[in-house]
């Protein structure tokens, strides 16, 4: 199950619950508080330092379990005894594999942060990414909206299925009296808040609006109900949640050759790391399927690892990877926003004063 190393890396596990500036609404209740570990691995030879994230969302994570920082901690225990376990050893544990997989890349590379170095950690290149609407009363939205707007995005991503259908359509209504759909993007996703059976009626009065696409417009699970409204849907569907817990290639090929989503969202640290999230990917092109990646809201330690491996691949859309900016404690780098696009300004400095614990 595990394999000797013959130059031995310390292992160290730092707990850093992440606290919300404003209570985050979701789908799932309302967030004010994130768990959140930081795996930091040092070559004893080399000295050089690799960090990995695992962060996981209550009631959405599979690994949502109280025995996650036991696992953790008997992962560092082993890594300290001289023996590093694969990332495949912890299947039942996507957020356990990301966190390993970008700590080990993180130390292979000679810069500190750069799991995946290339332009984007360079500076050379940004990436356009969607503004993040939250779940609330109208008047926050459109508050939200505003914002974003100011901002310079031209791609935003609202979170429905918190407050009534009818008010949610006037907000559609609202931004699409005032902007068209090729000066703005709109993205909606429902988390599964659709019933199947008024789903279809749904997504036809959504439409009116020129939404780009819909997230998870009904609960997982429920293949055959999807695929038909994958069929009939006015609205490019993409599945989101349908991904978590599917771990097996055999099933990952079943499903998306059943469903044939439009799209598909790939949150690493729900679905199993890069690695995962690669094998999602050359399945789906390989159906006609596009993608895009989302932070599940990790600080910017995690953050940073998706962006630089996004950078790295050949997509053209805007990802959900804003998140950065949600955090009272979240860990100071040199990732920033601007015009609607996420960048690493190489030079502002990572703050590890957190991480010296």
């Amino acid at each position: 199950m595990y394999h000797l190393i013959e130059i031995m890396i310390t292992a160290k596990l730092i707990s850093h619950p992440l606290v919300f500036k404003a209570p985050a609404g979701t789908s799932r209740g309302i967030l004010k508080t994130k768990p959140t570990w930081f795996l930091i691995l040092k070559h004893s030879l080399t000295g050089k330092v690799g960090i990995g994230e695992c962060s996981i969302i209550p009631k959405l994570s599979i690994d949502d379990k109280p025995e996650i920082e036991e696992q953790l901690k008997q992962m560092v225990d082993l890594i300290n005894k001289g023996q590093v376990p694969k990332v495949s050893d912890y299947k039942e544990w996507p957020a356990i594999q990301f966190a390993l997989e970008t700590a080990l890349n993180d130390m292979a590379y000679e810069d500190h942060f750069s799991p995946y170095p290339g332009d984007f950690s360079s500076g050379k290149k940004t990436i356009y990414i969607n503004g993040l609407i939250w779940m609330g009363d109208v008047e926050f939205m459109h508050r939200q909206i505003q914002e974003k707007l100011d901002e310079g995005f031209n791609c935003i991503k609202i979170k429905i299925g918190a407050i009534d259908f009818e008010s949610e359509l006037r907000l559609l209504k609202s931004i699409r009296d005032r902007f068209s759909a090729e000066q703005i993007e709109i993205r909606v996703d429902a988390n599964g808040a659709f019933s199947y059976d008024d789903a279809l009626s749904k997504l036809e009065q959504l439409a009116k609006f020129d939404i780009h696409s819909i997230e998870q417009p009904i609960a997982s699970g429920q293949w055959k109900e999807m695929a038909v409204l994958c069929v009939k849907s006015p609205i490019p569907i993409a599945l989101d949640e349908e991904l978590i817990g599917v771990i097996d290639p055999g099933d990952k090929i079943q499903m998306l050759q059943f469903i044939q989503p439009q799209y598909i969202i790939l949150k690493p640290s729900l679905i199993g790391g890069i690695a995962a999230s690669e094998e999602w990917i050359s399945i789906a092109e390989k159906n006609g399927i596009r993608w895009w990646a989302t932070s599940a809201l990790e600080s910017n330690i995690g953050l940073n690892a998706i962006a630089q491996w996004v950078s790295s691949k050949k997509t053209d859309m805007p990802q959900g990877l804003g998140t950065g900016k949600l955090f009272t404690n979240n860990i100071d780098s040199p990732l920033d926003i601007r015009n609607g696009a996420l960048e690493y300004n190489s030079k502002i400095n990572w703050d590890t004063s957190m991480l010296k614990q």
